[in-house]
């Protein structure tokens, strides 16, 4: 890594830490974890418009030309991102807040972020997974705040969850496959990189069918609640008319 990219990672992980460290002070009356959620809120809204700007607009576009030389806005947002992943993933080793699958994804991430800067190329499939990876985590962290605030069991936490769900199975699955097959079959991409892809698709499958019992537990509860109300308001009925 140059000279140039050491400061622009250096000033992406302080500036992240300051970040944190100002929500803290403003917002005493939330614990460390709120507050280090807000962070990853506001990174995870960030970076997705960056990104998505830089795919659909800026280009290049990622399914036919991964492996190219990186842009300048693809390093600012690679950058921007490690700076966060290596903040949080420390954050979640000191408190312990993680486990191991989660800790694998962040590692995956950053070396895969750390690969692209080095190799000074695949900046188009690195911003186009960051973006797949992201897009779900705004509604994650709107999910956590809604248990934490007592509104998770509502409409609102449905919509959540099932916007989740089908936002994680159509962009990290359905165009994750897309996208792992143009950088699988590319003569561009190095082997190192392809073998980083195929390593964080296959963790998004494990998150997938983690997602999938979770989804069907849920569903399987929603709908005995259901049941219980329908005797119950059989037995009222009843009831009522002796």
């Amino acid at each position: 890594m140059g000279m140039a990219l050491l400061v622009g990672f250096s000033c992406s992980l302080i500036g992240w830490i300051c970040v944190y460290v100002f929500i803290c002070y403003v917002n005493t009356q939330r614990g460390y974890e709120w507050n280090c959620r807000l962070v990853t809120l506001f990174h995870g809204i960030l970076i997705v418009l960056l990104t998505a700007y830089i795919a659909f607009i800026d280009g290049p576009w990622p399914f036919t030309h991964v492996g190219e030389e990186n842009t300048p806005l693809q390093v600012l947002a690679v950058l921007i991102s490690l700076g966060y992943f290596i903040f949080d993933m420390g954050w979640c080793m000191y408190f312990r807040t993680e486990g191991p699958v989660m800790l694998a994804h962040h590692i995956l991430s950053v070396l895969g972020m750390l690969l692209t800067l080095g190799l000074g190329e695949s900046g188009t499939e690195s911003c186009a997974v960051i973006f797949g990876s992201e897009i779900t985590n705004p509604l994650l962290q709107t999910r956590w705040f809604l248990k934490r605030a007592g509104q998770y069991d509502s409409l609102a936490g449905d919509a959540v969850d099932l916007l989740f769900i089908l936002l994680f199975g159509l962009v990290r699955i359905g165009v994750g496959s897309i996208l792992l097959v143009a950088v699988i079959t590319s003569a561009r991409t190095k082997l190192v990189i392809k073998a980083g892809g195929v390593a964080i698709y296959t963790l998004s499958w494990i998150f997938m069918v983690d997602i999938t019992r979770f989804a069907f537990r849920k569903s399987c509860g929603k709908y005995r609640r259901w049941q219980e109300r329908c005797i119950q308001n059989s037995v009222n009925g009843k009831a009522h008319q002796n």
